[in-house]
């Protein structure tokens, strides 16, 4: 495949971390739904706005590999399909968030929200496996060739270790704007450019 390979090495690390994100975030929405402490919505929060960034460079990645490799930017093939469907689901609730204006209205509603959407991570991970599918299997040290293997480990831990630290800061700084009594106003109020006037 030539140079266009290259991007293997950070499209793989990507939607290893991206899964993992947004399976993070499900466990927090149970955690936030059996224990009732905010500190699980922080990490909610946190971890599924990572999990989007992640998922929504994944579909760009793959863009730009379908391109050569295919021929099209996009397909309808199940695994792109069901990765779209995962971004935008996400990103929905994200967006549902913003106008809830009652921390633990807004962390019961997204709790629930994250838990139904979050059926849509295996159907990502399985998609190759369940349907006639132009992408590849699961990439994975069984599937690649071995010089491959420590690159995209070191790659994806990489990833791994920089999601941690951002979501670990994301959630400190949720808590402390919810404490001070000063998160955003909701998109709906008067005078912050939303829609109610």
């Amino acid at each position: 495949m030539g140079d266009v390979y290259r991007i293997f090495y950070i499209h793989v690390p990507t939607a290893w971390n991206g899964l993992l994100l947004l399976t993070a975030a499900f466990v927090c929405a149970i955690m936030y739904l059996v224990k009732g402490d905010l500190m699980w919505d922080d990490r909610l929060e946190a971890s599924m706005e990572a999990g989007v960034v992640l998922s929504a460079l994944l579909t760009i990645q793959g863009s730009i590999w379908a391109r050569p490799t295919w021929g099209v930017w996009w397909n309808w093939d199940p695994r792109l399909t069901t990765t779209a469907i995962l971004v935008f689901a996400f990103a929905g609730i994200l967006a549902l968030r913003t106008s809830l204006k009652e921390p633990r209205r807004r962390a019961m509603v997204t709790a629930v929200a994250t838990i139904v959407a979050a059926a849509d991570v295996p159907l990502v991970y399985f998609s190759v496996r369940f349907w006639n599918s132009l992408h590849q299997i699961q990439s994975s040290p069984s599937t690649v060739s071995a010089a491959f293997v420590w690159p995209l480990r070191v790659n994806a831990i990489a990833v791994l270790i920089l999601m941690a630290g951002l979501i670990q800061l994301r959630a400190e700084t949720v808590a402390r704007l919810r404490e001070a009594g000063s998160e955003p106003p909701p998109l709906d109020e008067p005078g912050n450019g939303g829609a109610a006037q």
